[in-house]
């Protein structure tokens, strides 16, 4: 077990690592920027370290201030929580590379579904149902692509495969406006991702948004923690959560978080992770994975704390082993 972490983020998210790594008998760093030296989450660590002025860029993105931090306070572990440099593959190679443990996943993994082009791929070796579409980036042949999208059928969706948070995603209902779609997307992509890589999906016109949280250790072993449903959105914001995710057919249920597992052991994942799906007509479709912990954890504790002592649910939870 590590002696010494550097939470290298603020607010809500630092003071529950904070909270976790007390639980667990770990000695916390709080880093800050100069404006935020009095926020709760400093004053209650064990140590804290001034990282830079006040624009974030200059702080908690600048990398090394955060590994300097970890430097002179001889900490063992950074964790990123969730924004700023939680899914930055960069980053995390970067920690692991100066001697640090990175508290998620690997770069590699961070890279792998960081590109929902090459996530889905991943998906399709795991046997986790994804969404019919294009089967990889589109190419330049015109042609090719109203191929591709009378396979599909329309209404399709044009998405960024650097893509997220709703962005970089435009849906057509005719061959006559698909060519124009896609460009417009390639634009607004490599303007917002910096990869002007696209491509296609059936565009599901009545689908629920049910996301599964997992956990998965560095020795090869993975669970499941149940699923939340997220369909209540704003600009494809996320507003409200409820789990268990209510009336979903229980076959696909089971399926869907048993490959969800599957996964990660394939893609040796570990730390906290969700998979997002969209299910409609009782089949779930993938879209992506959030290579972190999320702002909604806090759902899934007040469900997991509520089975805590089903038998079922401690066998699974027994099978972690973080050390």
């Amino acid at each position: 077990m590590f002696e010494k972490l550097v939470i290298a983020n603020r607010g809500e998210i630092a003071l529950r690592i904070l909270r976790a790594c007390r639980q667990l008998g770990i000695k916390t760093v709080a880093v800050h920027s100069v404006c935020d030296r009095d926020l709760k989450h400093v004053r209650l660590a064990d140590e804290t370290v001034c990282i830079g002025p006040n624009p974030s860029n200059q702080s908690y993105l600048n990398i090394p201030a955060l590994i300097s931090a970890a430097e002179i306070t001889d900490a063992q572990a950074i964790h990123p929580g969730y924004g700023f440099l939680a899914e930055n593959a960069d980053f995390a190679e970067r920690v692991e590379q100066s001697g640090f443990t990175f508290v998620g996943p690997s770069a590699a993994v961070i890279r792998l579904m960081g590109n929902k082009v090459a996530a889905i791929e991943a998906m399709k070796k795991a046997g986790v149902p994804t969404v019919p579409g294009s089967d990889g980036p589109l190419g330049e042949d015109g042609e090719a692509t109203l191929a591709i999208a009378r396979r599909i059928g329309f209404p399709v969706i044009v998405k960024a495969a650097a893509g997220g948070g709703g962005r970089g995603m435009r849906v057509v209902h005719t061959e006559a406006a698909l060519l124009n779609a896609i460009q417009v997307t390639k634009g607004e992509a490599k303007a917002a991702f910096g990869d002007d890589t696209v491509y296609l999906e059936k565009f599901l016109e009545r689908p629920r948004h049910v996301e599964v949280q997992v956990l998965a250790d560095t020795h090869g072993n993975a669970v499941h923690l149940f699923d939340r449903d997220c369909s209540m959105q704003r600009r494809h914001q996320k507003v409200l959560e409820e789990a268990p995710a209510p009336n979903i057919d229980a076959s696909a249920r089971a399926a869907v978080l048993e490959a969800c597992v599957t996964a990660c052991k394939n893609l040796g994942y570990v730390g906290a992770g969700t998979f997002e799906f969209l299910y409609e007509d009782n089949r779930f479709y993938f879209i992506e994975m959030n290579t972190r912990v999320q702002v909604e954890h806090p759902v899934t504790e007040l469900v997991t704390d509520r089975f805590e002592s089903r038998p079922d649910f401690l066998c699974r939870s027994n099978k972690l082993r973080f050390n």
